[in-house]
């Protein structure tokens, strides 16, 4: 009857009269409508990439486009190196449910001259990273009704996705420091809330079966301990040192033998070196050289099984059943996935990444070893995510079905998947800003308080110049505009003042650090491995692209550091 009788939740865009305005305006970007019918030219920078779809499937026939501005204001054509694409099956014009259209040609919607100048294969679909997840699914879904579909081996198609570089470049999870990492995750929590409420699935975290898991050993020990133990050897390693050992091992011998991950090594050698492992690795003396391939494999299995909790979080996973029974398409199932990676805790994600990586080694090397992509998920899936909880054979099912769907995402999109949109990076230094702000009006407040309590009258009016004497906007001034210092403490060339203009990137800046530290082959070697950091402001510390634009970097961020210094190694 609570349910029955419960009122909907208003929108706040009812309550404040929000404009229908297209994304791109929020974005401060521009584009030209592709000719098309009323709807279509309704949508925000839509582009159809696919053969021609029944309406009520629309959605996985459009994306939303981005693009770069160059100096003259104009979109800039992105070259082959700004531009990420992933290799996968060829597209053939599919259902809504992923199945082809029997006799009918590939259909591209899109112009030459559209094609040219965008520079994007007629198969593929462009993913923006500038708009948030959940306010691109809540404007399509008012213009589009999508059809059910269900997941097939044979015939089911991923997506090829495109991520053109903004002028900001593109940001991996390691490229930001601790704190800015973790209100990542806490923003990105908030973004998948968002996003499946938008398609109204409440993403409810049921509570997990707490297991405290061991203090020591190898087998059984959460991720956390095992890498505490592991940077006591080696201060900057992100994945457990007896994990990179067990892909070490397979790498060696095992990537083109049948069978691996489905083939069970001997079990009294399987126990033998579990135990001598527990043993033995913390202090280097476990002898990997009598250890083959197989029960390496075998191991590498039971590490994530036996983890006090899963690597994935069980608890997301009837959120995602409830999304693929709504059939979106694969681009919004990436989405959800890519909020759940970015608020994955900092051991998981980067052990996920690595694991990842090693599996796209395995398939690499299907035509020997016969391990598809749909084989690696469908075995890996149940030692990736678990739930003690007792389930019913249908449920069990269910989750089976769907944890092997996401790490076939994952697999496939291994190049993109761990790289942070740009919106949640925005988001974080609205919040360091804010932060900032209230730092520096706190001595003022308290003066305020102090003086109003004392003298019981008025603040003097010098109070309020507290704000603009700050050390901070004295050190900006002395600083010509577009006029940055960089500093590279460990060259011999230790800093130098760089005049920036619409076209200087942090490669080019690397680039003179490089010519004036050229007289000696070991400072070549240096520069090499160095990486221009974008340090305090607005942001904790950012290892910035290659590729960035340093003065869009320094208009959002005027009071950074800029220091060069090698990236850490993962």
């Amino acid at each position: 009857m609570r349910k029955k009788n419960k009122q909907s939740i208003r929108d706040v865009r009812d309550i404040f009269g929000v404009s229908e305005s297209p994304l791109h305006d929020t974005c401060g970007n521009h584009t030209n409508q592709l000719d098309g019918t009323k709807e279509e030219r309704e949508l925000p920078r839509v582009i159809k990439t696919s053969g021609s779809m029944p309406d009520d499937a629309s959605l996985n026939s459009t994306t939303l486009s981005d693009a770069s501005q160059d100096k003259e204001g104009s979109f800039a054509v992105p070259r082959s190196d700004s531009v990420a694409i992933l290799e996968t099956i060829p597209v053939l014009p599919v259902h809504s449910n992923g199945s082809p259209e029997p006799g009918q040609p590939v259909q591209n919607v899109i112009s030459d001259d559209d094609f040219l100048e965008k520079n994007i294969p007629p198969e593929a679909e462009e993913l923006s990273f500038e708009v948030s997840y959940s306010e691109m699914v809540t404007e399509a879904l008012k213009r589009n009704k999508l059809k059910k579909s269900e997941i097939k081996k044979e015939d089911y198609v991923l997506t090829k996705f495109i991520i053109q570089k903004t002028r900001f470049g593109l940001t991996e999870a390691g490229d930001l420091s601790a704190e800015d990492m973790k209100k990542i995750r806490h923003l990105s929590l908030i973004e998948l809330t968002a996003f499946f409420d938008a398609f109204g699935i409440q993403l409810k975290r049921n509570k997990t079966e707490k297991v405290k898991g061991r203090d020591n050993g190898i087998f059984g020990v959460p991720l956390t301990v095992l890498l505490d133990s592991d940077r006591k050897k080696d201060p900057g390693v992100k994945v457990p040192l007896v994990l990179q050992k067990f892909f070490e091992k397979v790498e060696e011998s095992g990537l083109e033998s049948e069978g691996i991950f489905r083939l069970s090594g001997c079990t009294a050698k399987v126990k033998q070196y579990r135990e001598e492992l527990d043993a033995k690795f913390n202090a280097d003396k476990f002898k990997w050289d009598k250890m083959c391939h197989r029960e390496a494999a075998v191991m590498l299995k039971a590490f994530f099984r036996e983890l006090p909790t899963s690597l994935f979080p069980v608890e997301y996973i009837p959120a995602f059943i409830s999304l693929m029974e709504r059939g979106p398409h694969v681009k919004v199932q990436f989405q959800a996935l890519h909020l759940m990676v970015m608020a994955l805790p900092d051991a998981n994600r980067d052990t996920a990444q690595a694991l990842m990586t090693f599996f796209n080694k395995v398939i690499a090397n299907e035509s020997k070893n016969r391990m598809s992509l749909w084989n690696i998920s469908t075995v890996m899936a149940p030692n990736l995510f678990f739930s003690r909880s007792k389930h019913s054979d249908y449920e069990e099912l269910l989750l089976a079905n769907t944890a092997a769907h996401i790490i076939r995402l994952m697999l496939k999109y291994q190049k993109i998947l761990w790289k942070v949109p740009s919106f949640l990076i925005t988001q974080v230094r609205r919040m360091n800003e804010a932060t900032m702000l209230l730092k520096k009006q706190l001595p003022s407040v308290r003066k305020l308080l102090r003086r109003k309590t004392l003298e019981r009258e008025t603040a003097s009016p010098k109070t309020s110049k507290v704000l603009q004497k700050s050390p901070s906007a004295r050190r900006m001034s002395d600083v010509p505009e577009g006029v940055i210092r960089v500093h590279a403490p460990l060259l011999s060339k230790v800093s130098m003042a760089i005049q920036l203009n619409n076209q200087t990137k942090a490669k080019d800046i690397l680039a003179k650090f490089q010519y004036e530290n050229s007289h000696g082959s070991s400072e070549c070697i240096k520069i090499q491995n160095q990486r221009l950091y974008e340090i305090g402001g607005n942001i904790g510390e950012h290892c910035l692209d290659p590729d960035a634009y340093i003065l869009d970097v320094y208009r959002i961020n005027p009071q950074a550091e800029w220091v060069i210094k090698p990236q850490p190694s993962s």
